[in-house]
């Protein structure tokens, strides 16, 4: 599926004029669009109308956006964008370790957030994820297991590669520094944030990132990582 017309989706809010603002958004753009005032109808309509994505708000009565995105999960994998507020980092966290595939800060903008959602919709269509990545000049093929920026071969170790493929994986998509961890070293390594901080700096550089203004690998203050797609040049 991608993010053309007719893409259902639902927006849980508890907050009227955001609610209206993103019908009228989302509707301009050709999608169909249910309002949810809180995270219990949120649940109730994911179950029932089965939209292809899910803008959930963090803070709602009732029931939050965390509670809702664990309910939603026991019976669906529709891509959830959580949508928050500027402080919320360690909530942030929680519900993308919790499934959410994304967040959006309030307040955003029209183009970051339908790019989030082209993101989103597009990592739906493959459970996998894709195997061949281009952006701006750095190229991963996965299959030959292949990475070159402007067209020069780059050298990984093993970790940096297999860190470098589940950025891949997940292009365009924010990664918690607990979901990198687990992945590269397995979950008992909850810990080791100042290794992953390392190999990522490691990574980063070998990509031609520069310290101070990383072209490919963003971080997400207090969160993680996100590895810059064709779609979003946040």
């Amino acid at each position: 599926m991608d993010a053309g017309a007719g893409v259902r989706i639902l927006v849980a809010d508890d907050a009227t004029e955001i609610r209206n603002l993103l019908r009228r958004t989302l509707v301009a753009q050709g999608h169909v669009v249910e309002l949810a005032v809180d995270g219990l109808e949120a649940v109730e309509r994911a179950r029932s109308w089965r939209p292809d994505l899910i803008l959930l708000d963090l803070a709602m009565p009732r029931m939050g956006g965390l509670t809702a995105c664990q309910q939603i999960r026991e019976f669906s994998d529709v891509p959830i964008i959580v949508l928050s507020v500027m402080g919320e980092e360690q909530d942030k966290v929680r519900v993308l370790d919790a499934g959410a595939d994304d967040y959006v800060t309030k307040p955003f903008g029209v183009e970051e957030l339908m790019a989030r959602i082209r993101v989103a919709l597009r990592r739906a269509t493959g459970p996998h994820g894709p195997t061949q990545f281009s952006c701006d000049g750095l190229e991963v093929d996965l299959e030959a297991r292949r990475v070159r920026v402007n067209a020069h071969d780059v050298h990984l170790t093993p970790i940096e590669y297999d860190m470098l493929s589940y950025f891949v994986r997940n292009a365009g998509r924010v990664l918690t520094h607990g979901q990198l961890i687990a992945h590269t070293w397995g979950p008992e390594y909850g810990a080791e944030l100042q290794s992953l901080r390392s190999f990522v700096g490691q990574l980063r550089k070998k990509l031609g990132d520069d310290a101070a203004r990383p072209h490919f690998i963003m971080t997400e203050p207090g969160v993680g990582y996100r590895l810059r797609s064709a779609d979003w040049d946040g």
